[in-house]
């Protein structure tokens, strides 16, 4: 999609460093960080939300990618958020996770 953000960093737009990248997804650091690690998984297919996925290779292979970074990146412990709608905090819609591990901030629970 030509105006979702997350489809112009994977481009390359905006020369965003990518912690990971696999053929299905780029993991890169949130620019508003909740924890004091805060990635974003990213499929390069855009989909909008979770509700819009009808590829279950598509969500394990994006389980995955959470395995293989925080194994790379030796983080034992995270939490993964994927929020799908406007009123469940999605404010990019092209689906992603949230990994996030050390001190959470702002009262996520």
């Amino acid at each position: 999609m030509s105006d979702c953000i997350f489809c112009k960093i994977i481009n390359g737009d905006f020369g965003t460093e990518f912690v990971y990248e696999n053929d299905i997804a780029v993991v890169f650091k949130d620019i508003n960080p909740q924890a004091d690690t805060h990635l974003l998984v990213v499929p390069r297919k855009h989909v909008e939300s979770l509700n819009e996925v009808d590829d279950e290779n598509l969500l394990g292979k994006l389980m995955m990618t959470v395995k293989e970074v925080t194994s790379k990146l030796n983080i034992k412990s995270y939490r993964t958020i994927i929020n799908t709608g406007k009123d469940a905090g999605q404010e990019v819609f092209h689906l992603h996770i949230h990994i996030l591990s050390g001190g959470i901030k702002n009262g996520i629970n």
